[in-house]
């Protein structure tokens, strides 16, 4: 295996981040992203976004990576209850039980097959509606700060 100098890697680097900056490809990028980051997958969000990039070569990698954020510790507690919300009132099973503040302090390892499959249903609809509507912002964005670029030009 040959060795590359550092020059190497950051070009390709630079290389990369610049590929796939169209509009579409960048809020490609930010809705598979967002996707994947709202997925009860914890664990596994980096590697499924290497995965996306690599299945998905025409959206931005960057954009990929940047679209995970949207689950921070600041709001996963709400996408958790209401993708778990979501999937109660979807699930044809309707003894899952709400979540309350009082479930939560009762919660243990031994109740995660009670939760786990509302919560992974509830998921992914979250998931796609919101890396819908991401999707259309970010592409308006772009499309905005590109028209404004080759005005000032």
């Amino acid at each position: 295996m040959s060795k590359k100098s550092f020059k190497e890697i950051v070009a390709g680097l630079v290389t990369a981040l610049k590929a796939h900056h169209d509009p579409h490809e960048i809020a490609l990028g930010v809705a598979i992203g967002c996707f994947i980051s709202i997925l009860p997958l914890y664990g596994l969000h980096t590697v499924l976004c290497v995965v996306a990039a690599l299945l998905i070569p025409r959206a931005n990698k960057l954009a990929i990576l940047l679209g995970t954020n949207v689950s921070l510790p600041p709001t996963i507690g709400i996408i958790t209850w209401t993708a778990y919300d979501i999937g109660r009132f979807l699930s044809p099973d309707k003894s899952y039980p709400a979540l309350s503040w009082e479930y939560i302090k009762h919660f243990n390892v031994a109740r995660i097959s009670e939760f786990y499959y509302p919560l992974f249903i509830g998921s992914v609809v979250l998931a796609a509606i919101c890396a819908l509507v991401l999707y259309g912002i970010t592409r308006g964005v772009v499309e905005f700060y590109k028209r404004r670029r080759v005005h000032a030009a």
